[in-house]
C-alpha cells in the first residue's frame, strides 16, 4: 500500500532540518570572513574544517549502529540537533582558536549523532514505492533552509555591515526552534530484538564485511563518485574567476539552493515511478554536463545556467542515494547502513577537495573540471552495467 500523504513525522523531521539548515547557512557565507577577522589563517581554517568533518564522518557510522542496537531513534535526533544549535552562540562568546575548534567540533559531532537515526525514521515512514517521495520531500525542506539562511544573513549585513558576532546569536533562534520540534517525535516500537552489548566506535566497519553484495556494489559506486565530487567552493571560486562580483557569487549559490529545494520533491516522486537507479544516473549526467561546462564558461548567464542545472542534479541524487540504500538494507540495520555510507562519504569528500585543489594548483581550474567530468562518465558506465534490486 502506498503512502498517499506526507506523514506527521516526516513533516516534523523536515521542519527540524529546515530550521537547522537555516541556522547553519546563515553563517556559511560569513564563516571564513569571521574566522580571518579573529586571527585564523587559511591553513588553520582548513585544518578546523577537515578535523570537524572527519569527526562527523566517523561518528555517523558508530551512532547509526548504536541506534539500531538500542532500537531507539528519537534520542539521537534530539541530542544531535541540540548540540548543533548550541554550537552557534558558542562561536561568538570567545574568539580564541581552541574554543572555536571545540564549538565547530560540537556542531559536526551533533550531525554525526543524528544522521543515521533521522534517515532511519524517514525510511520507516515510507513504503518501498515511496522512498524517493519521502526522502525528496525532506531534502526539499532541508534545502529551503539553505535558501532562507543566506538571504537573511545578507539582509542583516546590509543594514549592519561586519556585525558578524550578532549573526551567531541570531542563528541560535532557528536552532532552538529545530530542537523544540524534535520533542513532537515519538519512537515506534520495533519488531526486532534489541542487542544488549558494547558497541565499539569502529563497529560500523564490521557491518561492511557482513553487508550484502548489493549494498557493497551500490556504496562503492557512490563513494567513487564522492571522490571526484569536490566542495561547492570550487564552483563558487570558478564563478568568481569568471568575473562575477561577490554579491553575484552568493546570488548564484542561493539560486542553486532554490532550484534544488523546488525540484527535490517532484523528482523524488518521479524516481519512485521510473526507478531510483535511473534517476540517480540522470543526475550524474547533469553533474558531468555542469563540470564540462564550467571548464569553458566565462559569462554570467552561462554560469547561472550551469548553477540551475547543478540544482537539478542535486535534487536528483542526494536524497535519492539514501533512499536507494534503505531499499537494499534490512530494516533493523537501516541506521547502520546509512551511517556507514555517510562515514565513508565524509572521508572521501575530504580527499575529493584535496585532489581538486592539487589539480587546480598544478594545471588550472579547467583541468579540475574536465578531470571530474571524465571521471563522472566512468561512474555512469559503472552504474549502468550493475544490476540492483
Amino acid at each position: 500500500m502506498k503512502i498517499k500523504r506526507i506523514t506527521r513525522t516526516v513533516w516534523i523531521l523536515s521542519l527540524v532540518s529546515l530550521f537547522t539548515d537555516m541556522a547553519s547557512e546563515m553563517l556559511y557565507p560569513i564563516m571564513p570572513i569571521y574566522l580571518k577577522t579573529i586571527g585564523f589563517s587559511i591553513v588553520l581554517i582548513g585544518v578546523l574544517e577537515g578535523f570537524a568533518e572527519a569527526l562527523a564522518g566517523l561518528s555517523k557510522g558508530y551512532f547509526g549502529k548504536l541506534s539500531d542496537s538500542s532500537g531507539k531513534r528519537v534520542p539521537f535526533v534530539q541530542i544531535g540537533y541540540a548540540l548543533s544549535a548550541l554550537s552557534k552562540p558558542m562561536m561568538a562568546v570567545f574568539s580564541f582558536p581552541l574554543w572555536i575548534f571545540i564549538a565547530r567540533t560540537i556542531d559536526r559531532f551533533g550531525k554525526g549523532i543524528r544522521t543515521g537515526a533521522r534517515d532511519a525514521i524517514l525510511s520507516d515512514e515510507a513504503t518501498a514505492e515511496t522512498k524517493g517521495k519521502i526522502f525528496g520531500f525532506h531534502r526539499s525542506m532541508d534545502t529551503l533552509g539553505a535558501v532562507l539562511g543566506p538571504a537573511l544573513a545578507l539582509m542583516y549585513l546590509y543594514f549592519y555591515p561586519q556585525d558578524y558576532k550578532t549573526l551567531f546569536y541570531l542563528a541560535f533562534i532557528p536552532g532552538v526552534l529545530a530542537v523544540g520540534a524534535t520533542y513532537f517525535l515519538k519512537d515506534k516500537t520495533k519488531s526486532y530484538s534489541k542487542e544488549k552489548k558494547h558497541i565499539p566506535f569502529f563497529s560500523f566497519l564490521h557491518y561492511w564485511k557482513k553487508s550484502s553484495a548489493q549494498y557493497r556494489k551500490l556504496v562503492i559506486g557512490l563513494l567513487l563518485f564522492t571522490l571526484f565530487n569536490s566542495s561547492d567552493i570550487f564552483l563558487l571560486l570558478k564563478a568568481k574567476q569568471a568575473g562575477l562580483s561577490d554579491t553575484a557569487v552568493i546570488g548564484v549559490y542561493i539560486f542553486y539552493n532554490l532550484v534544488y529545494a523546488i525540484c527535490a520533491f517532484p523528482l523524488g516522486i518521479y524516481a519512485d515511478k521510473i526507478g531510483l537507479k535511473k534517476m540517480f544516473v540522470f543526475g550524474l549526467s547533469l553533474f558531468a554536463m555542469v563540470y564540462f561546462g564550467m571548464a569553458f564558461s566565462t559569462g554570467f548567464y552561462a554560469i547561472a545556467s550551469l548553477f540551475f542545472i547543478y540544482g537539478v542534479y542535486a535534487a536528483a541524487t542526494e536524497g535519492i542515494s539514501k533512499a536507494w540504500i534503505t531499499t537494499i538494507s534490512d530494516r533493523k540495520d537501516t541506521a547502520t547502513a546509512i551511517g556507514t555510507y555517510s562515514g565513508f562519504q565524509s572521508i572521501c569528500t575530504m580527499l575529493a577537495s584535496t585532489l581538486a585543489g592539487l589539480i587546480w594548483y598544478q594545471f588550472g581550474a579547467s583541468a579540475t573540471f574536465i578531470v571530474t567530468g571524465i571521471a563522472t562518465l566512468g561512474i555512469i558506465v559503472y552504474f549502468s552495467f550493475q544490476s540492483f534490486r
